[in-house]
């Protein structure tokens, strides 16, 4: 009875130990993939045809500065929805066949990886249900092809939301000192995909959208709470900033990024749903608002940054609280 009941033992014993080695080497192979993800995920156009990610530098502590007013131009010829070389006639078109970010064209908002994101799905769509010409594969390669002629070489790692809350870890980051220097030297970048010096960080948002960067993977972005900035295009002198004159109503509205990638802010042009958007009680404000001429701006280069002000040049002042929202009166006056 005895030796029955040893030999019982042992054949348990010997059970239990294969089940836990083949739970452990479950876990192994899970822990490896999931390890892999990353390296293995590739551009929507990619995932048509097979392209690996080329591999490239890192990108530089700011992302080039391109407004969607811009990229909506060359993203309309791209497709073969017109030639107006207008901003506003060409959002209208692309907004028609669907293709927009999620609030719609906003003209002098910088196109974030999340916009980029927003549009590669909406490009999609449109492609599968027939909106435009060209088939998804083919519509998909000339969004890359416009997305490269910009300079911004960012592709969404998932086209979607990411459900992450805040930063994580980032390789191939630049020397420190360089990051440093470059905010001591040019002020704080508009968007970055580096975490700012301590001194500076309380002037960022943080949008947890996961993008590649010509080969590189990054789990999101930072963003200046407030922004505004003149760039050049061509011959032209644009703004990039996430203010917006009502000069009827001496009112300026803000766009807040995380607002924005979120869903819950105003809404631009082709939005033809505006159930869940910030409402201004101005008819048509994605146009007359936030599709706006500038009547006013900074010099070419120079940016207004609630925080910053560069050596002789006025006082600090505290970010805008979180939220998109809107300055009246003198409130408006301060933010110029």
């Amino acid at each position: 009875m005895d030796y029955v009941s040893l030999y019982r033992h042992r054949e348990e014993r010997s059970t239990k130990m294969k089940l836990i080695t083949r739970n452990l080497a479950m876990i192994v192979f899970m822990g490896i993939f999931l390890l892999a993800v990353p390296v293995m995920a590739q551009t929507p156009a990619q995932e048509q045809t097979g392209v690996e990610p080329e591999k490239a530098s890192p990108p530089p502590v700011q992302q080039k500065l391109v407004r969607e007013g811009d990229l909506a131009v060359k993203l309309e010829q791209a497709l073969g929805l017109g030639t107006s070389g207008d901003e506003i006639e060409a959002e209208t078109l692309l907004g028609n066949a669907g293709i927009l970010p999620r609030n719609g064209w906003i003209a002098d908002y910088p196109v974030t990886p999340d916009v980029v994101g927003e549009l590669y799905k909406s490009v999609r769509d449109a492609a599968a249900a027939g909106k435009i010409s060209t088939s998804i594969e083919e519509s998909l390669k000339r969004l890359d092809s416009v997305i490269n002629e910009t300079g911004l070489s960012v592709y969404p790692y998932t086209v979607g939301s990411s459900n992450e809350n805040k930063p994580l870890g980032v390789d191939n980051y630049p020397n420190p000192a360089v990051i440093n220097n470059y905010y001591v030297d040019q002020g704080p970048p508009v968007v970055t995909y580096y975490a700012p010096p301590p001194d500076y960080y309380y002037l960022y948002s943080w949008v947890a959208f996961p993008f590649w960067y010509s080969g590189f993977w990054y789990p999101g972005y930072y963003i200046l709470h407030d922004f505004q900035r003149t760039v050049g295009v061509g011959n032209r002198v644009r703004i990039i900033s996430n203010h917006f004159n009502d000069i009827r109503s001496h009112r300026v509205y803000r766009i807040d990024p995380v607002s924005r990638y979120r869903g819950r802010t105003f809404a631009g042009i082709g939005v033809n749903r505006t159930r869940g958007f910030i409402t201004t009680g101005v008819p048509r404000s994605g146009r007359t608002i936030f599709n706006a001429p500038r009547t006013w701006g900074a010099p070419v280069g120079r940016m207004s940054v609630p925080g910053y002000a560069p050596r002789g040049e006025g006082r600090m002042r505290a970010p805008a609280p979180e939220g998109g929202g809107a300055y009246r009166g003198r409130e408006m006056r301060r933010e110029r």
